[in-house]
């Protein structure tokens, strides 16, 4: 029979077991090897059946063995050294509190659609889920006061199978909120927080507020599935990325609206310092500035002047490097949820929409855009490598004309992975044991390369047992899971015996897991599937591939090409060299890296944002081979990795670039890569492959860390957002939106009239110096608003300035009769060959971010940018 309704029935831990509850509901566990290993102790059988998930675990333990662990003095000696260790990490100082050098903001409150923390809270699809929870990791593990702030999927992301044809099946478990490690948000007497959104038609979305504890930081999650919704209520958090267009809208009003709310009756309850600093992670939870207007708004600040508040504090972060993967909803359906009868009435919707707008003649005029609306609204905002960033820039270009891609106003800060939480156990306790670390995660990288430079000596023998220990624990697994998977296709046991001899842990093992969008390129590998054949059966220098990755649910293109490798990898002539595992997930994907010799990523360039894959296989001594795309492009060196030649020409051709890039791919592992791992010396060690693996830890390590990403973001842009927001009192607010406002007004009267050298003649010789005078006529405005500046440096064939340096002109006395002014300075010609200057005017105030920011630029008649308008050859 089928119950009708389902509890959670929650042990009563004897007294001295208390400690285990808080140690469950701390999400640390997922990245300290000493907590879950007392939890494996509890029940080593149990703990794999629960997928070693502590919350679940002890829900099944029996009280039998519950009452034996409470009289076990050897166990309650663990626990209480666990429990220790844990109060220490939350509550005692750490980097950020030691941090000098600049502002430090109170609290950050970082948003995303998607977190990635532990497969036992499933609430990501990919990578910028998994990025956002090792940003959480690391801002804990460095003492940065963080609030993430997501939604809670019923569903999460959905689980893969596969058909007996190799068809990708989808299958949504309902995840049990009362199952997973979070608490609710409640009113001093009990009651559920209840967060509200106001509906057109007078109707109304709301949501609770549940707590999971990651580390030192709080993760909000807003759970729509409550009795006050009706059933398409009780679905907008139904799926991760499910559902149509006005489905997707609901979702991140939620996210962005109501998490700004969540975030407020938190800090209320709990006393967390206020945040200064809103971090948006991708389009998504743009609306988050859009609350914060109201907020604003409803103190008294008129529209403008909000904005200008909401965005000294903001931090915008792009992850997409093509328009199609932004978030762009049809204009009158966010007219609707925005209109008088529904959110934010106070406020003029049409106020709402010109934040969304896309710039220029290419614009949608219908059209409303998340990331250029998340743009407008962050004063800092960053690509996530240094090629995303110059593609970001070109991307985004339109919202400030006139300036070229180079200066718009978007930095990179580089991904990181998150240690603790990718690093093999073997790995660490290699790490601690020459480093002698009290406690294993001390033996970690850190950003500075202080520690796991002793791996640079550690013997090659022991290095190299340490990769074959790794590729072995990987062919255990390879094995459970494709018995798994063909059971799941309808195999019988009886005819799986061949999968016992599924990999070998003596053989170059490549890794290959990814999302599926076509981009990403599953099956490049597949372009010559005799010449594949041939490298995974070389009777000398044998190749097995272990692929994984997942298609979304409504890409059928995707699905075909998850098909088309499971149909490779089903032949019997390969089975044993090639296989797809299904259902890719954290789980998995901890197993896969350390495992892997080779990670392999061939994605179209530069469409890759990022790419983190790789960075968690270095951090195990995996070595990269990838197109010179996201991260890669940044910090590939041939002492540690391959990089595979792309055919950039031949874009308009994806047939032949294919064809191209195939090959190549073919070429390195047959001619460089296996020779490589298989060329032994006279001990039997591939003393160049070792020295690779070396020089990935020590040289590459480093530099992939999580912690090194979250102290940018600290360094780089939340202290000087922090410095903006507190800068930005409502006076200020209100008198930098009347600045901007009397500037955009009366910028069409600025121009540059004049520019002369003035002076002897100069021969243009290196170290010459250019006396320069300016007539610059700015209308109403004075040169207190603005900036004059020369811009001179090297010129290309079509005389554009090339990385120009830039000089400002000052003043000279006061307007003239046609209410010019001049203005004088001096360049230095301090480089040979083509050089060229011209001479522009940019708004300019205190509170601007760059000068920039308000897309304004007067330049010489005729000039339609920084162009040289004088060229000295």
């Amino acid at each position: 029979m089928k119950a009708i309704r389902r509890l959670t029935v929650r042990p009563v831990l004897p007294g001295p077991l208390a400690p285990l509850n808080d140690l469950a509901r701390n999400l640390r566990w997922s990245w300290h090897e000493d907590t879950r290993e007392l939890f494996r102790a509890l029940d080593p059988d149990r703990w794999e059946e629960v997928g070693g998930d502590p919350v679940r675990l002890l829900g099944t333990v029996t009280a039998e063995r519950l009452t034996a662990l409470a009289a076990d003095p050897a166990f309650l000696d663990r626990l209480a050294a666990c429990a220790a260790d844990l109060r220490e990490y939350t509550e005692g100082d750490r980097w950020y509190q030691h941090r000098r050098g600049g502002p430090r903001p109170a609290a950050v409150a970082y948003f995303s659609p998607e977190f990635g923390i532990t497969a036992a809270l499933p609430q990501y699809s990919g990578g910028l889920g998994i990025l956002a929870g090792d940003h959480l990791k690391a801002a804990s593990d460095l003492g940065v006061p963080l609030v993430g702030v997501g939604l809670l999927y019923r569903h999460g992301y959905f689980r893969q199978s596969l058909s007996a044809e190799g068809w990708q099946q989808e299958h949504y478990p309902v995840l049990d909120p009362d199952e997973l490690p979070l608490a609710p948000l409640a009113e001093p007497d009990g009651t559920p927080v209840r967060i509200a959104l106001a509906l057109p038609g007078g109707g109304t979305l709301a949501a609770r507020v549940r707590v999971a504890r990651v580390g030192r930081v709080p993760l909000l999650l807003l759970d729509s599935d409550v009795e006050e919704n009706d059933a398409a209520g009780r679905d907008v958090t139904d799926r991760l990325y499910g559902g149509g267009s006005e489905h997707r809208l609901l979702q991140e009003m939620l996210l962005g609206i109501g998490g700004v709310r969540a975030v407020r009756a938190y800090c209320r309850l709990t006393g967390h310092p206020e945040p200064e600093v809103f971090h948006t992670n991708e389009g998504h939870a743009g609306f988050l500035g859009v609350e914060r207007i109201r907020e604003h708004v409803a103190r008294g600040l008129d529209f403008g002047a909000a904005v200008e508040a909401v965005r000294a504090g903001t931090v915008f972060t792009t992850h997409t490097p093509v328009p199609a993967g932004i978030d762009r909803f049809d204009r009158d359906l966010v007219a609707r949820y925005f209109g008088p009868d529904a959110e934010l009435p106070g406020i003029d919707a049409e106020e709402v929409l010109r934040l969304g707008r896309e710039p220029g003649a290419a614009g949608a005029p219908g059209v409303f855009n998340m990331a250029v609306m998340g743009l407008r609204l962050a004063q800092r905002a960053n690509g996530v490598s240094a090629l995303h960033g110059r593609v970001s820039r070109e991307m985004f270009a339109s919202l400030w004309p006139g300036f070229d891609a180079g200066e718009v106003p978007l930095t990179s800060v580089t991904n990181g992975v998150h240690a603790p939480t990718w690093v093999a156990p073997e790995v660490v306790r290699l790490g601690a044991r020459r480093l002698g670390a009290h406690r294993v995660e001390d033996a970690l990288p850190t950003a500075d390369g202080t520690r796991w430079d002793a791996l640079a000596q550690v013997p090659d023998p022991e290095l190299w047992r340490l990769r074959r220990t790794l590729r072995e624990r990987l062919v255990g697994e390879v094995r459970a899971r494709l018995r798994r998977s063909w059971r799941q296709r309808g195999a019988a046991e009886a005819e799986l015996g061949w999968i016992d001899s599924v990999f070998d842990p003596e053989v170059l093992t490549i890794g290959f897991a990814r999302r599926v969008p076509s981009y990403k390129r599953l099956t490049l590998m597949l372009r010559d599937p005799e010449r594949l054949t041939a490298l995974l059966l070389h009777p000398e220098r044998p190749v097995q591939l272990v692929v994984a990755g997942k298609a979304h649910p409504a890409d059928d293109g995707g699905k075909r090409l998850v098909q088309e490798l499971v149909r490779f990898t089903d032949a019997a002539r390969v089975r044993h060299r090639i296989v797809f595992l299904p259902d890719y997930d954290m789980s998995m994907a901890q197993q896969l890296y350390p495992g892997c010799d080779v990670w392999l990523n061939n994605p179209l360039r530069p469409l890759e944002a990022c790419g983190t894959s790789g960075m968690k296989a270095a951090l195990n001594g995996g070595l990269n081979l990838s197109v010179r795309d996201g991260w890669w492009d940044e910090w590939y060196d041939p002492d540690f990795g391959w990089a595979l030649p792309t055919a950039d020409g031949d874009a308009t051709d994806p047939e032949r670039r294919d064809d191209l890039e195939s090959q190549a791919l073919y070429d390195l592992l047959e001619r460089r890569i296996t020779r490589c791992f298989y060329e032994r010396g006279a001990d039997g060690l591939p003393e160049r492959w070792i020295a690779m693996v070396r020089q990935t830890f020590t040289r590459l390590g480093p530099k992939v860390l999580a912690g090194r990403m979250v102290r940018e973001y600290v360094e780089r842009l939340y202290g000087p957002a922090a410095a903006a927001h507190r800068a930005l009192t409502d006076p200020a607010a209100r008198e930098l939106a009347g600045w901007k406002a009397r500037v955009r007004e009366g910028w069409e009267r600025v121009s540059v009239d004049h520019v002369e050298a003035v002076g002897p003649a100069v021969e243009p010789e290196l170290g010459a110096v250019v006396p320069l005078r300016v007539r610059v006529g700015l209308g109403e405005l004075t040169p207190g608003d603005v900036e004059v500046q020369a811009v001179a440096g090297r010129v290309d064939p079509q005389d554009r300035i090339e990385g120009g340096e830039r000089v400002v002109l000052k003043p000279v006395g006061g307007a003239d009769l046609d209410g010019c002014w001049a203005y004088e300075g001096h360049l230095v010609l301090d480089r040979t060959g083509p050089f060229g200057y011209t001479v522009r005017v940019l708004p300019a105030h205190p509170l601007l971010g760059t000068a920039a920011e308000l897309g304004l630029v007067a330049v010489p008649t005729g000039s339609t940018g920084p162009e040289a308008g004088v060229v000295l050859r």
